[in-house]
């Protein structure tokens, strides 16, 4: 399996510049600056995830990076992914649980019971894909397809920063100064630093908004006292699943979008790095599939593989599966500490925001870069119709519903691009 193979080539895993492929890795001191950093990319999504369905963020997070661990050894450390609370549930979950969106969620067993049954469904995918092979992949997921697919991905999330961590003018300009201060490291730095263009951005950016809201009372203030208050220790909060076949029957359609999904990150990864990694795409399934499994046996989301880390690795270009493996054990280590949990959740939402609106552009831009890396001919009516519905489905967040079941913008989308393209390609 070759699964530790960056220690097998010495000359070519000590690199200190350019682009780190899947089976390199910088030192062990940057590995873990840049395992913070993609922690830090995750951890806002994966903690609001479990807040909106009324579970434990800290066990969310811990078990976010037992999930990345076990994808990690699924797919023999090839895949440089992180996998964080699936905001797919969100709505069957809900709906399952009739969770009233405030506090615990008094009935977790139900959706944990449809959460397991979700992963065991996905890994069950994954194994078919393992034995079958890629081809039909290849096939039916042309360059014109998956770079709308990854496109889409950024541009669904678009909104989220935009409309959900701004709630006023000083924030929205606070965004800004976040996006400017990331850029700037992006450009004008070198060497590490310019590798922690997140990271450093995102400390400049919490700085300069205390200065104007704690210094000179333009907006919220930073508050520090929840990281004060926090024990450093703490153990998560375990739950039991119960098996209720309607909120299985409701959950488990949401395997649908998990796999679009991780094939569009797969297929941006492939784009980025150059090297092509569907022969791991079963794999992939199956490892994303048993994390969530594990996931919900303890008491925590569902897990998928993480748009926001696939933005850090475009602008870093280190695609190294060491990094995951030390931000997994980060993850771990943070789920038994609550004052980390509080710390980073301190940091100003319009922060966050304007780093979140990097991370998801620099997504939307790895697709047409598969365009562009592949010479996709737009002069061909198809290409032309298949990326112009396929951007509008997903952004602008398309849903169909199937009885109680709702298939939004990424699975429209995913989904509309292969059966489009299949319809038009006929006409050949």
């Amino acid at each position: 399996m070759g699964m530790f193979q960056w220690n097998e080539r010495p000359a070519e895993v000590l690199q200190g510049g350019g682009v780190i492929g899947p089976d390199e890795r910088l030192p062990w001191g940057q590995t873990g600056l840049m395992g913070i950093q993609h922690v830090i990319a995750m951890f806002g999504s994966t903690v609001l995830a479990p807040i909106l369905m009324g579970f434990d963020p800290n066990l969310a997070v811990f078990m976010s990076g037992i999930g990345t661990l076990i994808f990690f050894l699924v797919t023999g450390g090839k895949v440089p992914s992180y996998l964080g609370s699936s905001f797919a549930f969100i709505g069957v979950v809900i709906a399952a649980t009739a969770y009233a969106g405030k506090g615990a969620n008094a009935n977790i067993g139900v959706a944990l019971g449809g959460i397991i049954a979700c992963g065991a469904v996905y890994a069950a995918v994954g194994v078919v894909v393992h034995l079958v092979g890629t081809g039909w992949i290849e096939r039916f997921m042309p360059p014109v397809v998956t770079g709308a697919v990854v496109a889409v991905i950024g541009l669904n999330l678009a909104a989220i920063p935009i409309k959900n961590m701004a709630a006023s003018n000083f924030d929205s300009w606070m965004q800004a100064l976040t996006f400017v201060c990331v850029a700037l490291v992006a450009v004008f730095t070198r060497g590490m630093v310019q590798r922690l263009l997140i990271l450093v951005g995102l400390i400049l950016a919490s700085i300069a908004y205390a200065l104007f809201t704690n210094g000179m009372g333009l907006g919220k203030p930073v508050d520090l006292s929840g990281v004060m208050a926090a024990p450093w220790f703490g153990v998560p909060q375990f739950h039991a699943p119960v098996f209720s076949a309607p909120a299985m029957l409701l959950i488990v359609p949401v395997v649908i979008i998990l796999v679009a999904e991780n094939l569009g990150h797969i297929k941006a990864v492939t784009a980025m790095t150059g090297k092509n990694l569907d022969q791991y795409m079963g794999r992939a399934f199956i490892g994303d599939g048993v994390a969530t499994m594990v996931s919900g046996v303890a008491g925590g989301t569902g897990v998928t593989t993480y748009a926001e880390n696939i933005g850090v690795m475009a602008a870093t270009r280190i695609y190294s599966t060491a990094v995951f493996l030390v931000a997994a054990l980060i993850a771990v280590l943070l789920g038994f500490s609550p004052k980390f949990g509080a710390l980073i959740q301190a940091i100003p939402l319009p922060v966050m925001g304007g780093v979140s609106i990097v991370v998801f552009g620099l997504i939307a831009i790895a697709g047409a870069k598969i365009w562009v890396d592949n010479r996709v001919d737009f002069s061909q009516n198809k290409n032309l119709i298949v990326a112009a519905i396929t951007l509008i489905l997903g952004t602008g967040e398309f849903t169909l519903k199937f009885g109680d079941f709702a298939l939004g913008g990424i699975g429209t989308a995913t989904f509309g691009a292969i059966v489009l393209y299949a319809l038009l390609n006929r006409g050949r």
